[in-house]
């Protein structure tokens, strides 16, 4: 896989809509009534800055239609609140949902857009309790609201951290519980998920926070999981 950077509107995504959905997916728009893998995940899945997204490559190589529902940035909640992409995922042939991030979905302590689930709304009243001396206004992306928290305190960010692994688990599951058919996990990052617990320590790479044990208790939800692990060089930064 190759992280290509051209800039901002030098690629044309060729976004489209199935269904009743009102999430915009990287098109061409596939036909789904011909055999077909679903593939739901967040940026790499829908192939930022990449002319041919590996939904598409993975699709030719098998002869199949590979749908590519990825959203940049997004998290479980784009698809556990979607019931168009849940039945395109249950007519699949099998689905392959990537493992995204533990940072971009609603919990007990902040809760998200419900479409763009990178976008932090607002922080709940335990939240505002726990990290008093914070003004959540100043704040408008999770990413950007974790690694603030983390500075300020990082014996209190370990309390949100274990909510957002524990809430992470609890909607995978559901996610999975809620596809019908076959459906694969995929892995996809430049480590492992023994590496994972490196966010502590300022790891910046997706998927933030989830580590080994949170896919091990997916077991039993899914037919397997492909773990793919590619060096740091290739997205330009470590």
């Amino acid at each position: 896989m190759a992280f290509e950077h051209p800039g901002e509107g030098a690629l044309d995504y060729l976004p489209c809509r199935y269904g009743s959905s009102r999430i915009l997916f990287r098109g061409p728009r596939k036909a789904l009534s011909d055999p077909y893998i679903a593939f739901l995940g967040g940026t790499e899945t829908y192939g930022r800055f990449i002319v041919r997204p590996f939904p598409d490559v993975v699709g030719d190589a098998l002869g199949v239609t590979g749908v590519n529902l990825g959203c940049v940035n997004g998290g479980i909640d784009v698809y556990l609140k979607d019931e168009t992409l849940l039945g395109i995922s249950g007519r699949a042939q099998v689905t392959v949902l990537q493992v995204m991030g533990a940072h971009n979905l609603s919990n007990r302590f902040y809760s998200v857009h419900p479409r763009r689930n990178d976008r932090f709304v607002g922080a709940s009243p335990v939240m505002q309790a726990l990290f008093r001396e914070v003004d959540f206004t100043e704040f408008a992306f999770t990413r950007h609201l974790m690694s603030s928290l983390r500075s300020i305190c990082p014996e209190r960010f370990e309390h949100v951290v274990t909510e957002l692994q524990t809430a992470w688990v609890a909607r995978m599951r559901t996610l999975l519980q809620a596809i019908d058919g076959p459906k694969l996990l995929l892995w996809l990052a430049d480590h492992r998920p023994e590496n994972a617990s490196a966010a502590r320590a300022g790891y910046r790479n997706d998927p933030l926070y989830v580590e080994r044990a949170m896919l091990n208790a997916l077991e039993g939800l899914h037919d397997g999981c492909i773990e793919v692990v590619y060096d740091p060089e290739i997205r330009g930064t470590r």
